[in-house]
């Protein structure tokens, strides 16, 4: 009974370990973790593996292929079929029921085919192809979406834990500044006004620092479906959020000119147009002959009796060589319809593929320049949080000193509040921003072979 009670013991305790697994990452190993581990990667490394297959299924409808059946037949009631009883030595104009064949027979044939030429084939060959690499393409696209994803799901954690820390440390001097406040008041120094304003800053604060512990939860529970682990799993995060701000704010991504044939949409497009010029092929395609050859291998057995597995049973062979050509002469002008639809199509590809093209122009001029603005909004705001906090200290020693007013130290602490808030956010952007442009310039080259 003991031994039973310590392995339930060992097992609840291996259990709760099991599911309080925690994890810890920099950004880049949360990139690298996701990329292989994140439910849209792992889905999207499938599309490719099933393009994999469907290029195979293509090349495979062009090589031998064999079959082989199996006919059993027993008449159960054989027909009967009527002659004239003369053969017989019957009188003329009389009919003898005769019944021709036995009632039971089995049949064995393999087939071997070989499609020797079909235009649509060869088109399908290359289709086949461009499928592969446009799903490849894809995967490429989506393990950027996902780097980027963890960036801003990673950078949103970092920034939550922060003001919520920032938020906490300003709670903690409000409630200094209101008991010594207060302490002044009931001794008669102290107007009730000045207890009053900062009894209305601190309840602000009590609220964010309340909205931001919430927020802060909710993005942990992001990073952690981004990553594709448990959404109630620990993550410790080893960056800080000011460190990865400055490091991701130098401008040499700047002078690294866009290169079409390195962006993702652009190979997209690119697959998009190739696939409808071989839409086009194809069609035409169609209006060529086909060319198949088969050659078969039969036996067959017969007997009153199911004798079919007795190895005495005589078996009678039979083989058939055959080619079959088909060749389309007319289709009243479907074939023609076909064609021009294909090729208007194409057109309407080639369309998009050059306003795909302007587009991402215009998206890497917008991204340089969101991360020229990030940088100088970064740097401004660092600036600003030193005013305003040297501000608020001015106005705290004014307060206490009694030549400054409540009214004046809560628009201090308020402007300080705010320099806090887009300081925190000014960080976020500029990594956000960084990683935008990576994007759209496709620096982390992201793509597997296969």
């Amino acid at each position: 009974m003991n031994k039973y009670l310590v392995l339930g013991l060992l097992f609840s305790i291996f259990t709760v370990t099991a599911q309080e697994k925690q994890y810890s990452f920099s950004l880049d190993e949360a990139i690298d973790f996701a990329l292989d581990s994140s439910y849209t990667a792992m889905n999207s490394r499938r599309e490719v593996a099933k393009a994999l297959k469907r290029k195979w299924e293509t090349t495979a409808s062009g090589l031998p292929q064999i079959d082989a059946n199996v006919d059993y037949q027993n008449q159960l009631k054989q027909p009967v079929s009527p002659i004239p009883a003369e053969f017989f030595g019957g009188e003329p104009g009389e009919f003898v029921p005769v019944v021709f064949g036995v009632q039971q027979q089995m049949n064995a044939t393999a087939t071997l085919r070989q499609l020797i030429f079909d235009g649509s084939y060869l088109v399908g060959l290359e289709a086949a192809s461009t499928f592969l690499d446009y799903n490849e393409n894809a995967d490429e696209k989506t393990r950027l979406e996902v780097r980027k994803a963890v960036i801003n799901a990673y950078g949103g954690v970092l920034v939550t834990r922060e003001r919520a820390a920032i938020l906490q440390k300003d709670k903690a001097n409000l409630e200094e500044n209101l008991r010594e406040t207060t302490a002044t008041f009931e001794n008669g120094l102290a107007e009730e006004e000045s207890v009053e304003q900062l009894q209305i800053t601190l309840s602000q604060i009590d609220t964010e620092l309340s909205n931001s512990q919430r927020l802060q939860e909710i993005a942990e529970q992001m990073l952690n479906i981004t990553l594709g682990i448990p959404v109630d799993a620990r993550v410790e995060l080893k960056d800080d959020l000011s460190a990865l701000a400055v490091k991701n704010m130098g401008n040499d991504i700047l002078d690294q000119e866009l290169s079409l044939e390195e962006n993702i949409d652009f190979k997209i497009a690119r697959n998009l147009t190739e696939q409808r010029e071989l839409e086009l092929k194809l069609e035409k395609s169609r209006a060529l002959p086909t060319l198949n050859a088969f050659v078969n291998y039969g036996t067959t057995a017969f007997d009153q009796d199911f004798v079919f597995l007795d190895g005495q049973t005589p078996w009678f062979q039979s083989s058939i060589l055959g080619v079959s050509l088909n060749i389309p002469i007319f289709s009243s002008l479907l074939r023609s319809a076909r064609t021009q639809q294909a090729k208007i199509a194409l057109d309407q590809s080639q369309t998009s593929f050059r306003e795909i093209t302007q587009q991402i122009e215009l998206e890497y001029n917008q991204a340089k320049s969101n991360f020229r603005y990030a940088v100088e909004k970064y740097l401004t705001s660092v600036k600003n949080l030193d005013l305003a906090e040297r501000i608020e200290a001015k106005n705290q020693v004014k307060f206490r000193e009694g030549i400054g007013s409540s009214f004046e130290l809560r628009q201090a602490q308020t402007q300080l509040y705010r320099a806090q808030e887009e300081y925190i956010v000014s960080m976020l952007d500029v990594i956000n921003a960084k990683a935008a442009l990576e994007t759209v310039l496709n620096t982390p080259q992201l793509r597997i072979d296969n």
